[in-house]
C-alpha cells in the first residue's frame, strides 16, 4: 500500500493529481503497454519490404509459421496479415485519439459558453443537445456519412458530431457553478469580455473533468470506428482498420481463426488499457472516489 508523501511547496493541484496517477501501478502499466502498441503500429510496418495492400501471389493463405517475411502468414489475397493489422491500428488509433480530441474541444467550448451565458442562450443551446441526443446513434452516423459522401473524412466527421454531446453537458454543469464564483465576478467587474472569461477562467478550471472524461472518450471513439467498419459503414477495403479486419476474420473463423484473433486481441488490449488509464485518472483527479 502506497503512502502519499507531503508535497513540496509550490506544487499545483494538477501536479498533485498526476503524482497520484503515477502511483497507480495498473494505470502506469497500461500506459506502457498502450505506448508499445502505438509504437508498433506506427513504426512496425517500416520494418517490412511491402505494405499491407501489396499481394504476394507466391504466398496465398500462408498460415502463421513465424518465418520472415510473413511472420503471421497472409490472407486469401496474399497480403501480409501482421502488416495489415499494424496499418489498421494506425487508422483506428488515429481516429480514436484525434476524434476524441476534436469532440472534446467542441464539447468543452460549447458547454462552457452555455453554462457561463445562462438564461435563454443556455436553454436554446441545451435544447439542441437534447434534440441530437434523441436520434439513434447508428442511424445518425449513417445519415451523416451519406451527407458527407462517405469515406474516412465522412466517418471521422460523423463520429465527432455524435460524441461531443456528453462533454458539453458535463462541462456546462460545472461552468454554471464557476460562473457564480468570486474570481469570475471580479473578472467581469474588471471589464474582461465573456469569451476571455470562458477561455481564461471557466475552461482551465474544468480541466480535471475534461481530462478524466477525455480518457473515456478515446476508447468510445475507437470502438465506434471499429463497430461501424465491422458493419461496412466505416473504413472499407482495401484500406485496413481493426473493425473491417475483425469483420473479415469472423467470416473465416471456422477455417482460419488467426484472421480474427490478431486484430481482435490488439483491439481488446488497447480498450482494456484505456479503461485502466481512465480508472486511474478518475481516482487521481477525484480523491473522494478513492
Amino acid at each position: 500500500m502506497s503512502v502519499d508523501l507531503a508535497p513540496p511547496r509550490g506544487t499545483s493541484t494538477l501536479q498533485l493529481q498526476f503524482r497520484r496517477f503515477r502511483q497507480n501501478r495498473l494505470a502506469m502499466a497500461s500506459v506502457a503497454v498502450l505506448a508499445l502498441i502505438v509504437l508498433l503500429c506506427f513504426l512496425g510496418p517500416y520494418a517490412f519490404p511491402f505494405t499491407g495492400e501489396d499481394a504476394d501471389f507466391d504466398f496465398i493463405s500462408v498460415p502463421a509459421e513465424f518465418t520472415w517475411p510473413h511472420l503471421f502468414g497472409t490472407d486469401d489475397f496474399g497480403r501480409d496479415l501482421l502488416v495489415r493489422v499494424l496499418e489498421g491500428g494506425q487508422v483506428s488509433l488515429t481516429i480514436g485519439f484525434l476524434g476524441a480530441l476534436v469532440a472534446g474541444v467542441i464539447g468543452v467550448l460549447y458547454g462552457a459558453v452555455a453554462g457561463y451565458a445562462g438564461g435563454r442562450a443556455d436553454g436554446l443551446m441545451m435544447r439542441l443537445v437534447e434534440i441530437l441526443y434523441g436520434f439513434p446513434y447508428v442511424i445518425l452516423v449513417i445519415l451523416l456519412s451519406l451527407l458527407f459522401g462517405g469515406g474516412n473524412v465522412a466517418l471521422f466527421a460523423a463520429i465527432v458530431f455524435t460524441l461531443w454531446l456528453t462533454p458539453a453537458v458535463i462541462v456546462r454543469a460545472q461552468a454554471q457553478s464557476l460562473a457564480q464564483r468570486e474570481f469570475v465576478q471580479a473578472a467581469r467587474a474588471g471589464g474582461m469580455t465573456g469569451p476571455a472569461i470562458v477561455l481564461q477562467h471557466i475552461v482551465p478550471n474544468c480541466m480535471s473533468t475534461v481530462i478524466v472524461y477525455g480518457s473515456l472518450l478515446v476508447p468510445e471513439v475507437i470502438l465506434s470506428e471499429s463497430f461501424l467498419s465491422f458493419l461496412g459503414i466505416g473504413i472499407k477495403e482495401p484500406q485496413a482498420s481493426w473493425g473491417n479486419l475483425i469483420q473479415t476474420g469472423t467470416s473465416a473463423m471456422e477455417t482460419d481463426l488467426r484472421l480474427l484473433l490478431l486484430p481482435g486481441v490488439l483491439l481488446a488490449t488497447v480498450l482494456l488499457c484505456l479503461n485502466f488509464i481512465a480508472d486511474g485518472l478518475r481516482d487521481a483527479f477525484d480523491p473522494n472516489d478513492r
